[in-house]
């Protein structure tokens, strides 16, 4: 559980060095999709989150609703790399095993235009599937289309899955429960669409 492990400050401040390195370039804003945060026992308040995340290095830091988002700045090319010292600091103050999805805000906006269901709908929810590995989403494509629901609409899109289903089931479809699979943990994280669009307003 994440409430009672203890906090390491040096291996935060050792990420942050890396993520600060390149004085005087220009930042780019990010965004952090934690996966699994504040649900089946794992609890990160977002004040600490938000200042783990402000002794890395960033700027202008800004956590978005209870479901482990982050804004933030930084002027670090690396993203892969970036990523990884991100997830070893979680790990390292929190105590769980962490995995994120790293993309800059302007392609969340992009992704977040292409969503292809309706976007207000009183019967059915939109969501969008992230995933850091495009491999992965292939395959939860294919084996989606495997699957006999017809309650579950998905699409492929461009580093991301567009999904509807109806409102009250997205833990009960063929598709929730595929995407909850823990091959995919690593990988893939879903957010409402509504939640992205305050990702790509903050």
């Amino acid at each position: 559980m994440a409430t009672g492990a203890a906090k390491k400050k040096p291996a935060a401040k050792k990420a942050g060095a890396k993520a600060s390195k390149k004085a005087g370039s220009k930042a780019v804003r990010h965004v952090a999709l934690l996966r699994g945060v504040n649900v089946n026992g794992i609890t990160i308040r977002s004040a600490e989150l938000q200042a783990l995340f402000v002794e890395l290095g960033f700027g202008a830091v800004r956590t978005v609703l209870a479901s482990g988002n982050v804004l933030f700045d930084t002027d670090e090319t690396d993203t892969a790399a970036l990523r990884q010292h991100i997830e070893q600091a979680l790990r390292e103050r929190f105590g769980y095993e962490a995995w994120i999805v790293l993309l800059a805000q302007a392609t969340v906006a992009r992704m977040a235009a292409g969503y292809p269901f309706e976007r207000v709908d009183e019967e059915r929810h939109p969501y969008i599937v992230f995933g850091s590995d495009p491999a992965m989403l292939d395959e939860v494509m294919a084996k989606a289309e495997e699957l006999e629901t017809y309650t579950d609409r998905l699409q492929r899109g461009d580093g991301v899955l567009y999904w509807e289903l109806p409102r009250g089931e997205s833990t009960d479809t063929p598709v929730a429960k595929l995407l909850a699979k823990t091959r995919y943990k690593s990988s893939t994280t879903t957010r409402n669409l509504r939640t992205v669009e305050k990702l790509i307003a903050g």
